[in-house]
C-alpha cells in the first residue's frame, strides 16, 4: 500500500509539473485565452527584406514566422508546371493590441521576373478588434490566364497593412503552403450561373456542447446539428467542418443575452467567418449588439464544385475543392467594457445539404495527401468532435492540442504558476515524508 501511495504521489507530481511547464508565458495568467494555437511541426522561418537570399518554403507544410509594423518580407517557392500552389499568412495580434479599420495583412505570390499573380488581403475591420486574420494568394494553372504557369522560382511576399494609431508590436504570423495537383484534359471551365440560394431552415434538435478551438490547428470538428459553447470578450473560437464535392454548407450563430451591464450597443461586436481548405476567407458576417440575444448567418454558398474557381464571384470561387472548411466566431472586447466580462453563451447551427459526387480526375497527389477530399475519417472525427491534432472532446469536450485542455482546467481553477509550482513542491515535501516513515 505505501507503493500504491509513493507512485500516485509521484505520478501527481509528474504531471503537475508537466503542466507548469506547458504554460506560456501569455497565458500564466489565470483565465487569459490564448489568442491563436501554432500547429505543433510548424517550422521557425524568418522573412527576408528582399527576395535575394529569401527562405524557402515547401509546399504541404506550414511554418512560423513574424510581421513587424511596416514590414514587406519575401519567401521562396519551387513549383512545377502542373500545381496549382496557395500560400496563406494567418496573423495574430496579441491580446492586448490596438488595431484600427484600415490594419491587415497582405499575401502575393509573383514570378522571378515581378509578374504578380495573385493577391488578397484581410483586414480587422469595423470591429476593429484584434483576433486572428488570414490572406491568402494562388498560383494558378490551368486553361485561364497566361502569367505564372512556367515551371520556376516563385515568390510569396507578406506584408502589413497599418494605420495610424495602430499597435506597433510584432504580430506572429502562421505560413501554410498548399499544393494541389492538375486535372484530366476535358474537365470543365464553366462556372455555375446559378444554384440554390434560398436561405436554409437552420438545424434544430438538441443543443450539444462541443468547445472551440484557438486556431485553425485545434478547430473542434463539427457535423450537421446544433452546437453550444462559450465565448469570452476579446476572444475567438474555431471550428472545422466536412464538406464533401457537390454538398452545400450553411451556418448561423447566436449570442446569448448579457446577464448584467449596461450602455450604448457595440457595432460589429459578434464577427462569424467562413474559410476554405486553404485557409482562404469566402465570407464573413457580423452584427451589433445591445446586451439582447443576437444571430448573424452565413450568405447561400454554391455547392462544392472544381468549376467554381473559375467565377468572377469570391463567394463561389472559394468553394472550389471539399475538404475541411472551418468557422470562426469572434466576440469584441468591447462588449466586456459595456455589459461585463463574463462568458457569453454560443449556439452554431451548422447544416451539410446534399448527397457527396465524385470530385475532379486529379493528375498527381495534392500536398498535403487528402487535403481535398473528405475520407471516413474526417466523417468519424466530425462525429466525434476530434480538433485537428486529434483531440476527441465529443459532446461536451474541450478544444485545443496536446496540453491545451490542461491549461483550461489550470486557467479554469484559478491556478497561476507560482501556486501551481507550490503544490508540485508540496507533493514533493509529502513524498519525502512518506519515504522516511517507511524507512524507519
Amino acid at each position: 500500500m505505501g507503493r500504491l501511495r509513493r507512485g500516485r504521489a509521484t505520478l501527481a507530481a509528474g504531471a503537475a509539473m508537466c503542466a507548469l511547464m506547458a504554460l506560456p508565458g501569455q497565458a500564466a495568467a489565470a483565465g487569459t485565452p490564448s489568442p491563436y494555437v501554432f500547429a505543433d511541426r510548424a517550422v521557425p522561418v524568418e522573412g527576408a527584406k528582399s527576395s535575394m537570399g529569401s527562405a524557402k518554403l515547401t509546399p504541404g507544410s506550414t511554418y512560423k514566422s513574424s510581421l513587424a509594423r511596416g514590414d514587406k518580407l519575401y519567401y521562396q517557392l519551387q513549383l512545377d508546371a502542373r500545381e496549382t500552389a496557395y500560400v496563406s499568412a494567418t496573423a495574430a495580434p496579441g491580446l492586448d493590441a490596438h488595431v484600427v479599420y484600415g490594419d491587415g495583412v497582405k499575401v502575393s505570390l509573383q514570378d522571378a521576373n515581378g509578374n504578380n499573380c495573385n493577391s488578397q488581403d484581410a483586414r480587422f475591420g469595423t470591429s476593429q478588434s484584434p483576433r486572428p486574420i488570414t490572406a491568402w494568394a494562388v498560383r494558378e494553372v490551368g486553361p485561364t490566364g497566361n502569367r505564372c504557369k512556367a515551371a520556376g522560382t516563385y515568390y510569396a511576399v507578406v506584408e502589413r497593412n497599418t494605420r495610424p494609431g495602430s499597435s506597433t508590436e510584432t504580430w506572429d504570423t502562421e505560413l501554410r503552403v498548399v499544393s494541389e495537383p492538375g486535372v484530366a484534359k476535358g474537365a470543365t471551365t464553366t462556372p455555375p450561373e446559378s444554384w440554390n440560394s434560398a436561405p436554409p431552415t437552420p438545424p434544430g434538435g438538441e443543443r450539444k456542447e462541443r468547445r472551440g478551438g484557438t486556431g485553425f490547428n485545434d478547430a473542434r470538428a463539427l457535423r450537421t446539428g446544433v452546437w453550444g459553447d462559450r465565448i469570452e470578450p476579446g476572444q475567438t473560437l474555431f471550428y472545422r467542418v466536412p464538406v464533401d464535392w457537390g454538398q452545400q454548407i450553411s451556418a448561423s450563430a447566436e449570442l446569448g443575452s448579457a446577464s448584467g451591464g449596461q450602455g450604448d450597443y457595440v457595432t460589429s461586436a459578434f464577427v462569424m467567418s467562413l474559410s476554405n481548405p486553404v485557409r482562404a476567407r469566402i465570407d464573413d458576417a457580423d452584427t451589433a449588439y445591445d446586451g439582447k440575444q443576437r444571430t448573424t448567418a452565413l450568405e447561400p454558398l454554391a455547392p462544392i464544385a472544381y468549376e467554381n474557381r473559375y467565377s468572377p464571384i469570391d463567394g463561389v470561387a472559394g468553394t472550389r475543392f471539399a475538404g475541411w472548411y472551418y468557422l470562426s466566431v469572434h466576440l469584441n472586447p468591447q462588449v466586456a467594457r459595456q455589459f461585463g466580462g463574463g462568458p457569453l453563451d454560443l449556439t452554431l447551427r451548422v447544416n451539410v445539404d446534399g448527397s457527396a459526387k465524385a470530385g475532379p480526375s486529379y493528375v498527381g497527389t495534392a500536398r498535403p495527401a487528402d487535403q481535398f477530399s473528405v475520407t471516413g475519417q474526417d466523417k468519424d472525427a466530425a462525429a466525434r468532435g476530434e480538433t485537428a491534432a486529434g483531440d476527441s472532446g465529443g459532446d461536451g469536450g474541450g478544444s485545443g492540442s496536446g496540453n491545451g485542455d490542461v491549461m483550461r482546467v489550470v486557467a479554469a481553477g484559478g491556478i497561476g504558476a507560482g501556486t501551481l509550482l507550490l503544490a508540485v513542491l508540496g507533493v514533493w515535501t509529502l513524498i519525502g515524508r512518506r519515504r522516511a516513515a517507511g524507512q524507519v
